[in-house]
């Protein structure tokens, strides 16, 4: 799940510290990485759902030339991964992981790891992130009912809670991975510049993005 980078409309509370322009360079660099690494687990079925519509030759430019791209549909952002999820597995059914690009320290091995707990017959694996939502989430079916709450939870720190209680009335079974960091906010910043695990290009458009 990504979105085109324009300035002034991605990564906007990291605006005092990089500036729009800085912002737009940084969700660059966030979609280069993610795709880059879902390729390394993925390499013949990773997907990019791209917003806005016409975003696709913004988004094409930053990602491997053999990544399938297609733009989002649905209001709230629970209607677009649902949307999303349908639609790759339509054309390419069995597991299936959804992504965002706000979590720079995601590593293969997690994701590999997300794909092996859905192999084990898990229901839905997600990850969670620090700040109360989550990076990934995992299936190998259609699940609506993960993606149907409230809209205006989402972006908020209840998403992890609302779609952990939607699954157990579902009577489906989720597993966690471990939680890791998301990039949304300077605090966010100054804790991943701070963390080895951060890659090298995502730190220097953090160091370097406001210039």
């Amino acid at each position: 799940m990504a979105r085109a980078a324009r300035p002034g409309t991605v990564k906007t509370r990291l605006t005092p510290i990089l500036g729009d322009e800085g912002c737009a360079r940084l969700q660059e660099g966030l979609i280069r990485h993610t795709s880059v690494l879902a390729r390394q687990v993925t390499p013949a079925g990773t997907y990019v759902a791209f917003d806005p519509p016409d975003g696709h030759d913004e988004i094409a430019r930053l990602v491997p030339p053999e990544t399938r791209l297609f733009a989002q549909r649905g209001g709230d952002l629970g209607e677009r991964m649902g949307a999303a999820a349908r639609h790759v597995l339509d054309q390419r059914p069995g597991r299936l992981v959804v992504l965002g690009t706000d979590v720079p320290t995601l590593t293969p091995f997690l994701l590999r790891r997300a794909f092996d707990l859905l192999a084990e017959g898990h229901d839905a694996v997600i990850g969670p992130a620090n700040d109360g939502g989550y990076y990934l989430v995992g299936m190998t079916r259609p699940l609506p009912e993960l993606f149907a709450l409230e809209p205006s939870l989402w972006g908020g720190p209840g998403v992890l809670a609302a779609s952990l209680a939607a699954a157990a009335v579902s009577g489906l079974g989720v597993e966690l991975l471990p939680p890791l960091p998301d990039l949304d906010t300077p605090a966010d910043a100054r804790k991943l510049l701070a963390d080895p695990a951060l890659p090298a290009a995502i730190a220097w458009l953090l160091r370097d993005g406001a210039r």
